[in-house]
């Protein structure tokens, strides 16, 4: 562990926030900077200081482990196609005239619902800065829960509208290529890397 106790407080606020591996190979590389540094200043402080400006302190390090997290880059993506996949089924849903779908009221009201959770679940992890693992819970079940509400959209739209509009040629395999994607994106996700 780190010589200095103005490393190990850093380090110890990295403990909280991101995943051991990280911390571990951040506490590799501030020893050493902070030896090199204690090397050639002579004063364990100012080596201290040294090597977490080298680095970067708890919080800028946290902020860049959040930017560059797979879950943020797929919450990302998620939330990109969010206006393409509302445009699509919006124009199937008033081709088909869904207002007269025999689908009750409180399932409608369920299903925004769910979506509006999804979409500010999403917007949460993007905007998130420094809680890396809250990111990291949140973004898996956002997607899975993005994966239901579209097999659930295709599936309401082919029992309930015979025949079959023509914007849903577009809406369709436009769900069918997102929950692709998000499925192929997943095991890393659970695997928290």
């Amino acid at each position: 562990m780190a010589g200095h106790e103005l490393i190990a407080a850093q380090l110890a606020i990295l403990a909280h926030r991101l995943p051991a591996q990280a911390v571990e190979e951040l506490a590799d590389g501030l020893q050493e900077a902070y030896e090199a540094h204690l090397a050639t200043l002579g004063d364990p402080d100012a080596a201290a200081r040294a090597a977490i400006a080298e680095f970067g302190d708890a919080e800028v390090i946290t902020t860049a482990f959040v930017r560059d997290s797979p879950w943020r880059r797929t919450a990302m993506a998620l939330l990109a196609t969010g206006p393409i996949m509302a445009l699509v089924w919006g124009l199937t849903l008033v081709s088909a005239r869904m207002w007269t779908w025999p689908i009750v009221p409180p399932l409608r009201i369920a299903y925004g619902l769910a979506l509006a959770a999804t979409v500010f679940t999403l917007l949460s992890v993007v905007r998130e800065k420094h809680a890396y693992r809250r990111a990291q819970a949140a973004t898996p079940v956002a997607a899975v829960t993005l994966i239901l509400l579209d097999a659930g959209m295709l599936a309401a739209a082919v029992a309930s509208m015979p025949p079959l509009p023509w914007p849903m040629a577009l809406a369709a395999p436009a769900s069918l290529i997102r929950i692709i994607l998000t499925v192929r994106a997943l095991p890393p996700l659970l695997q928290g890397r």
